[in-house]
């Protein structure tokens, strides 16, 4: 492999492990802000043990986004030096909006959150929960507005080579952008259901559930019920807006390799990029071109059209079924689930064992489906970094060599899959261990209350 390529797959590690954390805490502010406010006005201590519980899995969350983010940000600088070169005069303020606007509101007030229950009034504390809440989704506005702009560039002109603003409001609400950010917060509304139902359903399974289980178990099924279907409705009117802009991603994603009308939706193929079509094709005749053009003959273009200008199509075409095929299944799941413990009175005791099995397998189902589609998203871009315009092989740096990216490479890799192992492990480990972490009455001003937390920052 040259330095291009590792480069290229040192860059998609250090993002697939770091989208995971920001994935969560997304949506988890949000939630802890909605426990808080549930104790507020019911003072069930049931309620506040959820609040607890889930702020340290924040908290953990948190950590490992900031650790995570810092060393995807060094390799603009190693790996990718022709891109601030380039496109420093758009991605700079964005990436600067984000620290000023969202990381220091996020930093500002994390410490209340975390600590300063008991100690501060329940309304600043409140407050600060909020503001934590808010932080999180602020600093996705501005990662998913640059993102959207190298997707769908707009609101720039080039000078000798370099980019500069003419409109920043072009630039911030781009084409793809409200797709792209809508589809981001849902897809975190999403994973943070499941890990929530998830993490209830081992506890009730291991007989150490809190009275606050069952009603997070309610929280993640009612919620993830309701929003997949309007990811579903978001993700179609995304999809009509990459084909309008990105046609050959697309074509890509549903392998047509030739412009055709009543395109078939396939459900399973393989790809070969040698002979330029597919082999063992199985699927549903014109439904690709009702679903994407929402015609019934409607035309769509084929990769032929876009020669040396397309993706690669095995990756996009496998990890958008992936997703999809995902988030079928939690949509059953989260039906099903919501249904069968509703009759029951969401009673830890009478969920069936084999419903609290499933909910626990699905507990990272979330993040599943959001690395599929980050993927599909990513390497349909290429070979571009900014469509269209820059390609990923101009912008990468001519002075490290592939021995050099490879042994850092392996080294990510190594320390990741130690990281990831670690987290699941702490979180198995609160999840049965609640005792440990969860005093269940309620806070008086004179009573110390304390949490574990590490440091976060940006949840780019």
């Amino acid at each position: 492999m040259d330095a291009l390529i590792l480069a290229r797959m040192q860059f998609a590690a250090n993002i697939t492990f770091h989208i995971l954390f920001p994935t969560i805490t997304i949506a988890l502010g949000w939630m802890l802000l909605f426990f808080r406010w549930r104790w507020l006005t019911t003072r069930d201590t049931a309620w506040l043990g959820a609040y607890r519980f889930w702020t340290k899995v924040f908290a953990l969350s948190f950590a490992l986004g900031v650790v995570s983010g810092i060393t995807m940000s060094f390799q603009f600088g190693t790996n990718w030096p022709g891109f601030m070169e380039k496109v420093g005069n758009v991605a700079g303020p964005l990436l600067g909006f984000e620290v000023l606007t969202a990381f220091f509101l996020e930093a500002g007030f994390l410490g209340i959150m975390l600590f300063g229950h008991g100690r501060v009034s329940e309304r600043v504390h409140m407050m600060a929960s909020f503001f934590v809440a808010f932080g999180t989704t602020l600093s996705a506005f501005w990662i998913l507005a640059l993102n959207s702009w190298m997707q769908t560039p707009s609101g720039h002109e080039v000078v000798d080579g370099v980019f500069h603003v003419v409109s920043w409001f072009d630039v911030i609400f781009n084409p793809s952008f409200p797709y792209r950010l809508t589809h981001m917060l849902l897809a975190s509304a999403l994973t943070c259901s499941f890990l929530m139902a998830g993490l209830s359903a081992w506890q009730m399974l291991k007989g150490v559930a809190e009275s606050s289980a069952p009603k997070v178990m309610r929280v993640g099924l009612t919620v993830a019920a309701l929003l997949i279907p309007v990811q579903i409705v978001v993700g179609d009117q995304h999809g009509l807006n990459t084909l309008q802009h990105q046609p050959q991603k697309i074509a890509a994603i549903e392998g047509i390799w030739h412009t055709e009308r009543d395109a078939p939706l396939l459900l399973f193929a393989w790809p070969d990029a040698a002979t330029r079509s597919n082999l063992y094709e199985v699927g549903i005749p014109n439904m690709a071109s009702l679903v994407l053009t929402h015609e019934l003959h409607g035309e769509i273009k084929g990769l032929n059209e876009f020669p040396d200008r397309h993706p690669p199509v095995a990756p996009l075409f496998w990890g958008f079924r992936i997703m999809v095929g995902v988030g079928m299944l939690m949509l059953a799941v989260s039906w099903v689930g919501w249904w069968t413990a509703r009759r029951v009175g969401w009673s830890a005791d009478r969920i069936p064992k084999r419903l609290l099995w499933v909910l626990a397998g699905m507990t990272f189902s979330g993040w599943v489906a959001t690395v599929a589609g980050w993927y599909v998203t990513e390497i349909g871009r290429q070979p571009f970094i900014v469509y269209g315009l820059v390609r990923t092989a101009d912008v990468a740096a001519t002075n490290v060599t592939a021995p050099m990216i490879g042994m850092s490479l392996a080294m990510y890799l190594v320390l990741y899959l130690g990281l990831i192992l670690a987290y699941v492990g702490v979180l198995k480990y609160m999840a049965e261990k609640p005792e440990d972490l969860i005093e269940n009455d309620a806070p008086t001003p004179n009573k110390g209350r304390h949490a574990t937390a590490l440091n976060e920052g940006s949840i780019a």
